[in-house]
């Protein structure tokens, strides 16, 4: 597995993965939407997807000494290399924020730990919609890509839109207070998060034992 993880960073893996691993700097934009940036990294999880497909790196993956369900295994693996690397990187930025811009974000949610916890949310989703269309048929990554953005933008939208609601606004708050009512979010969040990913690992691995290649 170590081998063809490699392989899959080195080879497989398309450039804008680890470009919108580093988004989390959008953080420091005052007057931003925060929730694009998860938006950005399930991008470059589809264009990867669609980097392999072009390049036949799934029909040479299955053509390796190794199980189909491996393959399924690796693409995963470093799709959440890719959404943990993003939210790690982010850390610093959001420390930044509340340094230099202290008066809050007016559009939607602050940096804080509800929204890493919605952020795990909305990749557990993403994960297990968007890996077990795509393993249907291992080619069709553009409609895969369709159908996860559907629950997962309106999450975000929700996200968004929840701290601006009468009795939510403990959501959007950087006090010690707040932060620590915030820690179940990012308890069910970290849940959701693993749930998904594995459920996706399962059913589309099941599914892509079916794709004749």
């Amino acid at each position: 597995m170590c081998k063809l993880l490699q392989k899959e960073l080195r080879l497989a893996a398309h450039p804008t993965l680890y470009i919108f691993m580093c988004m989390g700097a959008l953080l420091l934009i005052p007057a931003y939407p925060y929730g694009v940036v998860f938006f950005f990294s399930m991008i470059g999880v589809f264009q990867s997807t669609m980097y392999a497909r072009e390049t036949r790196d799934i029909y040479y993956s299955a053509l390796l000494p190794i199980r189909k369900r491996d393959v399924v295994k690796s693409k995963l693996l470093v799709t959440v290399f890719a959404q943990l690397g993003q939210l790690l990187l982010s850390l610093p930025f959001a420390f930044l924020r509340t340094l230099y811009l202290p008066e809050g974000n007016p559009v939607g949610i602050e940096a804080n730990v509800a929204y890493y916890g919605f952020g795990l949310m909305i990749f557990g989703v993403f994960n297990f919609v968007f890996y077990t269309q795509f393993f249907k048929t291992a080619y069709k990554a553009g409609a895969a890509l369709l159908t996860a953005l559907v629950p997962t933008v309106l999450m975000i939208l929700a996200m968004e839109a929840a701290v601006h609601f009468p009795g939510l606004g403990w959501l959007d708050g950087l006090d010690r207070a707040s932060l620590l009512r915030q820690l179940p979010v990012l308890g069910v969040g970290a849940l959701v998060y693993v749930g998904g990913t594995v459920l996706a690992y399962r059913i589309g691995a099941a599914r892509f034992q079916r794709v004749d290649l």
